[in-house]
């Protein structure tokens, strides 16, 4: 085996952001393939690279991929030791830095040119810096009005006013990093606005294509402006590049080939993921929507064809995307998508009517943000479409004539079969929605249909016959085939019960009154006995549906909802706006205020109800024991009171009933000194 090279250390700053984030990873990722072993061994990748970097205070917690080492929150004495022991120093200034970022990169190059005289080897101090420092640079005047500006003209560059410092740095640099026995080499990339892995500058746009839920993407300003631009690997690339080879040139323009206006490029994301149409809007709308700041706008405005010659003739690596954002935009989309992990949600329901599709599926769709698709809802907007589409002032005459034709044929089947639409002309509408941008990127919730094998097969069976073939294969099917399936049942009992309780007005509205539902659930009960189902078909495409119960217990499906989100998981979208996740806060505060309420209400009816019991047993006893204590007194007084009755009886109240007797005839005006006289005389007697 040969000798292998030193691994290098590389420092990138603050990986906690999307570009030096990205370049970070990637230089990790890069290895070296070593040569098979004497077993013939597969090769394998060693690490050409050894990346650390700092993070900010806000991104501290997340981990970059493969990188060996990251910092957070080092003052500038505890950074210095570090980018000394690195091979190379990327500073990376060409995404929204702060003026504390440029000090830090000034501060960086500063030192280590400082520092030189003790490397034990040599050094490179990369500056990534950006294409706003030639944003006021005037075209040559020549007879050529297509004549690019080329990167040997970096000296006649004029920054934005916004990006003096920036161009001030890239002087520093290239004045430091220069010399022929210095061991310090400076470079500075100039960086076209950077695109791909999920975006960042241009995500507004790819977010309000996928969204759809406008009918045109803004593009702020006249959109005629070139946008000299960069995949962000590519950038990564470059930065790998130069770092092997070391080209003579200082100054090196990192863009891709392209030559691109905004509103062209705003016009590809539109049409590959969203509705396809563009307006223009006002640049200070951009502020007012709150889609862009300020800062971001300048770079969004800038106009400049540039052409880079060192990244094309000194260079040698794949491009990710050499011709730049709409010659790749498909895949850019695709990209986009699987960075952000926005994939879509389809599901199928099915079941007997009245057994709860179209609640539950509301459920659903509230809670995954995806589409509704009831039948009769996606028959009314297609007519309404149509309709539109006939009174446009500016439609074509073919297109509102095609129009026609498609609202009659819809009309005429739906008069012909009691207000219920022929298969195939339902079968295309319902393929249209959802073929439909926001049904292909959020996804949807369909039941209802299909109701039988031929027509989930013609639905969802692939166009190009793929795996057809081969009957040991599974069946193709097309991008709309739904990825779970959920067959809900109840007994005819518990269905019967649910219609005849409903509400008049809401069964006919649904179409459950007891003459319309009956023949419905034996349509429904006849079609699950044939030989082959519509779940069949999805058996065959290995989608295997879940078999789920209502129960009368369960009135507000919850554990059907439960269990579905079981099986399909989280969320897979952008989730909640922060409008309404501010709005989702304040409804979940109010819910906390009104529990803690009714727990500090219940807890003082707990202590009310528990003093109350406790006063009425303390006056239980204490009644208790004052008729204890009367009881006692009693029986005392009883026994004190028996000697002394006896000797009244004995002594005194014979003497005084006499007197009494005598009283009573005589009737003296004065009884009582009556009495006492003769009770005196009978005394002496």
């Amino acid at each position: 085996m040969g000798d292998k090279k030193r691994c290098r250390r590389i420092f990138v700053n603050d990986v906690g952001k999307y570009s030096s984030k990205h370049i970070a990873e990637y230089l990790s990722s890069c290895g070296e393939k070593t040569e098979d072993d004497d077993d013939g061994e597969p090769q394998t990748n060693e690490p050409v690279f050894q990346v650390v970097g700092t993070v900010s205070s806000s991104s501290s917690s997340e981990k970059i991929s493969l990188l060996h080492e990251q910092y957070s929150s080092l003052s500038r004495e505890e950074l210095l030791p570090r980018l000394l022991e690195c091979d190379v120093v990327v500073y990376n200034i060409s995404e929204n830095a702060t003026q504390d970022d440029i000090e830090e990169a000034t501060w960086a190059i500063t030192a280590l040119h400082g520092e030189m005289q003790n490397f034990r080897s040599k050094k490179t101090f990369i500056l990534v810096s950006t294409v706003l420092t030639w944003a006021m640079t005037k075209r040559p005047e020549t007879e050529e009005p297509e004549r690019f500006i080329t990167e040997e003209e970096f000296r006649k560059r004029r920054p934005h006013p916004s990006f003096k410092h920036h161009n001030n740095m890239e002087k520093q640099v290239l004045k430091l990093g220069t010399g022929k026995k210095t061991k310090l080499k400076g470079y500075v990339l100039a960086a076209g606005i950077q695109y791909g892995k999920g975006e960042n500058l241009f995500h507004y746009f790819y977010k309000v294509s996928w969204l759809s839920e406008c009918t045109k993407v803004p593009i702020f300003g006249e959109g005629t402006n070139y946008i000299p631009t960069i995949h962000v690997l590519d950038l990564a690339k470059v930065i790998q590049s130069l770092i092997e080879v070391k080209p003579k040139a200082k100054y090196i323009l990192a863009i891709d080939d392209s030559r691109n206006k905004l509103g062209d490029i705003v016009k590809a994301v539109s049409h590959v993921l969203g509705p396809g149409r563009v307006c223009q809007v006002p640049e200070k709308e951009a502020i007012t929507m709150k889609a862009y700041k300020q800062e971001e706008l300048e770079y969004l405005s800038v106009d400049l064809r540039l052409d880079a010659f060192v990244v094309k003739d000194s260079f040698n690596f794949q491009w990710s995307s050499e011709g730049g954002i709409i010659e790749n935009v498909e895949a850019l989309v695709e990209e986009y998508r699987h960075t952000r992990k926005l994939l879509p949600i389809r599901i199928c329901l099915t079941g007997p009517p009245a057994v709860g599709k179209s609640e539950v599926a509301a459920k659903l769709c509230e809670r995954y943000r995806i589409h509704h698709i009831n039948i009769r809802d996606v028959i009314n907007e297609k007519m309404t479409q149509l309709k539109d589409t006939i009174a446009r002032i500016d439609a074509e005459v073919s297109e509102q004539e095609t129009a026609q034709d498609q609202l009659e044929t819809i009309k005429g089947s739906m008069e012909n079969n009691a207000g219920r639409l022929e298969d195939d002309l339902l079968l295309e509408i319902l393929t249209e929605k959802l073929n439909s941008k926001p049904c292909r990127n959020q996804g949807f919730v369909l039941y209802g249909f299909p109701r039988t094998f031929e027509q989930a097969s013609q639905m969802f069976s692939a166009e190009d016959g793929e795996n057809q073939d081969s009957p040991n294969e599974t069946p193709a099917y097309n991008k709309i085939t739904p990825e779970y399936v959920f067959a809900l049942d109840a007994s005819d009992e518990f269905l019967t019960k649910k219609v005849q309780d409903l509400p008049e007005s809401e069964a006919q509205k649904r179409g459950l009154t007891q003459d319309e539902f009956i023949p419905r659930l034996a349509r429904f009960r006849q079609l699950s006995r044939a030989a082959e189902t519509a779940l069949d078909y999805f058996d065959e495409l290995e989608i295997y549906p879940t078999y789920l119960e209502v129960k009368a217990d369960d009135p507000e499906f919850t554990q059907i909802v439960s269990n579905v989100i079981e099986v399909v998981g989280p969320p897979k979208n952008y989730g909640l706006s922060p409008e309404e996740q501010e709005e989702e806060e304040d409804r979940r505060r109010e819910m906390e205020r009104k529990q803690k309420e009714a727990e500090e209400a219940a807890e003082r009816k707990r202590r009310k109800e528990a003093l109350l019991a406790e006063m009425a047993a303390q006056y239980e006893a204490w009644q208790n024991n004052l008729a204890e204590v009367k009881r006692q007194e009693h029986e005392l007084l009883e026994a004190k009171a028996l000697p002394l009755r006896n000797y009244l009886m004995k002594y005194v109240m014979p003497a005084l009933t006499e007197a009494l007797q005598e009283c009573s005839k005589i009737k003296p005006n004065d009884p009582v000194s009556f009495l006492a006289e003769y009770l005196l005389r009978m005394d002496k007697d």
